[in-house]
């Protein structure tokens, strides 16, 4: 029996998509990722919504993660309800019927010199 560990409610409060990247390749592109770490018995089904400075949120963007399983869950790669916007300032709130841990990463590739950020997301 896997342990059931995290929280349900998960803030990150700072989020960005570059405009742009030097990376050609998916994996260097600018990005950010909601990583999502399931160690329960029970599917994770989440609900993500996003608020901006200058309007009303968006989502809840929808995702699933399997029974002690993880998921990357890349910013630019959600699209329903809308895609995210690029050079717009965002924070983000992820829900789940079940305990989750979340962590949130960036790959910022505006220069030759890639950075790469990553913290874990409050929970509350």
């Amino acid at each position: 029996m896997a342990n059931s560990i995290g929280s349900r409610h998960w803030a990150i409060a700072e989020g960005y998509l570059p405009g742009w990247s030097t990376g050609e390749d998916p994996a260097l592109q600018s990005h950010e990722t909601c990583c999502v770490l399931n160690a329960g018995d029970a599917p994770a089904n989440l609900a993500i919504t996003l608020y901006f400075e200058d309007r009303d949120p968006a989502g809840p963007y929808r995702a699933r993660v399997e029974p002690r399983r993880t998921l990357h869950l890349r910013f630019d790669a959600l699209t329903d309800p809308e895609p995210v916007p690029r050079a717009t300032p965002y924070a983000s709130t992820i829900e789940s019927d079940v305990p989750i841990v979340v962590q949130h990463t960036r790959l910022d590739s505006r220069q030759a010199a890639n950075a790469l950020m990553t913290t874990i997301a409050y929970s509350g």
